[in-house]
């Protein structure tokens, strides 16, 4: 069972997946620890410590991820000051990084369903209605799409861009 590869990617042979979104996603979240951030980001956690502490990385390593996940337009910093302490930062989400959420949720749902020995250690659900959350592909009319019916076809708005930037591109 597989998705659906549409007109010319239906020969895997005959394309490559070069400028793969998923591929570059993981050039920005790829690790353990940049993942673990974001959980703790979904968290509410905000500041320095508590992401080396709670993802239990050096600080060395919080520095780098949150650096990397800022530039990234993931994560922002803001400044924050204590009374009598130096100004520091706290790092908040961007929309960008809100938008993210569903895949840390389908890696949880995943870990939960095929790597915890007993029940899950914390539910996710509705905080208004106590009704269980979970991520599945749907339609904009909410029909689920198993993977069989999953289609993946080439972009012709893509295929536009990529033509009208090689057209600009300086002869060399």
């Amino acid at each position: 069972m597989a998705a659906v590869m549409e007109g010319p990617l239906a020969d895997l042979s005959k394309w490559d997946a070069a400028g793969c979104s998923i591929a570059r996603a993981m050039d920005v979240i790829g690790t353990r620890s940049a993942i673990l951030i974001l959980r703790e980001a979904f968290y509410g956690t905000r500041r320095f410590d508590g992401f080396a502490r709670r993802v239990g990385i050096t600080d060395a390593a919080a520095a780098a991820q949150l650096r990397k996940l800022t530039a990234a337009g993931l994560l922002e910093k803001r400044p924050y000051q204590e009374e009598g302490k130096r100004t520091r930062h706290e790092y908040a989400l961007t929309q960008m990084g809100k938008d993210l959420l569903p895949v840390v949720v389908a890696l949880w749902q995943w870990g939960d369903a095929y790597l915890q020995p007993g029940p899950a250690p914390l539910l996710r659900v509705d905080a208004e209605t106590g009704e269980p959350v979970r991520v599945d592909l749907r339609t904009p009319d909410g029909t689920e799409v198993p993977l069989q019916r999953l289609g993946v076809r080439v972009n012709e708005d893509y295929l536009r861009d990529r033509a009208e930037r090689r057209k600009q591109r300086p002869d060399s």
